[in-house]
C-alpha cells in the first residue's frame, strides 16, 4: 500500500511543533526534578524518541509494551502486559508517553499498575486523544492532539504492523482494512 491511498491528517511539521510544545511543558514543570520517561511500545516509540531529545531535564527512559488490539483496528477491552519495566519507580517522577488514548482502558491500567509501585509523581502524555471513545475516566496531562474517531496510522502508529514509518499521521481509509 502507498501513502497516497491515505489522507493525511497530520503533517510532520505540524507533529513536531507540538512536541517541542509539550516538551517546554514538560521542561517547566520539571525543572530541577529528574524524570523516568516510560514509552508504551510499540506505537509510542517515535514520538517519545522526538520528545525525550527535546527536553533539557535529567531524564532516565524505560518500556512497557502491553496490548488492547492485536490485528483489530478496535480495541479488545483485554489488557495484557507483554514487558513490563526494568527501572523501579518508588519515589521517581513519571511520565508515561503513550501514542494515543483511545478507550482508555490500557493507559488506565498502567496507571493503576504503576501508582501501586509508589512513584512520586505520574503523569500521562499522549500524543493524540480520542475522547468519543473513551470507556473509562482518564485525561492526558499533557495532549499533543484531539482527534475524531478515526483510525490513525504513521509515526510510530500501526496497522497490523505495517505503516508505523510515515512521517505524518494519516486516515486509514475504510477500504484498505477490515474490523
Amino acid at each position: 500500500m502507498h501513502r497516497n491511498r491515505y489522507k493525511i491528517l497530520l503533517s510532520e511539521a505540524e507533529i513536531r511543533s507540538r512536541v517541542e510544545e509539550l516538551a517546554r511543558a514538560i521542561n517547566t514543570d520539571y525543572s530541577g526534578e529528574e524524570l523516568l520517561v516510560v514509552g508504551i511500545l510499540k506505537g509510542a516509540f517515535i514520538f517519545m524518541a522526538d520528545l525525550v531529545r527535546e527536553l533539557t531535564i535529567p531524564i532516565a527512559v524505560d518500556f512497557m509494551d502491553m496490548s488492547s488490539y492485536g490485528a483489530s483496528t478496535r480495541s479488545s477491552g483485554e489488557v495484557r502486559i507483554l514487558k513490563d519495566l526494568e527501572t523501579p519507580v518508588e519515589g521517581k517522577n513519571i511520565i508515561v508517553v503513550e501514542d494515543i488514548v483511545d478507550t482508555g482502558l490500557t493507559l488506565s491500567y498502567i496507571a493503576e499498575l504503576l501508582r501501586t509501585r509508589n512513584p512520586k509523581s505520574l503523569r500521562i502524555c499522549a500524543l493524540l486523544d480520542k475522547p468519543s471513545r473513551r470507556k473509562v475516566d482518564i485525561t492526558p496531562d499533557y495532549r499533543g492532539f484531539t482527534i475524531p474517531d478515526y483510525f490513525v496510522v504513521g509515526y510510530g502508529l500501526d496497522y497490523n504492523e505495517e505503516h508505523r514509518n510515515y512521517r505524518d499521521i494519516c486516515i486509514l481509509q475504510p477500504a484498505q482494512h477490515e474490523d
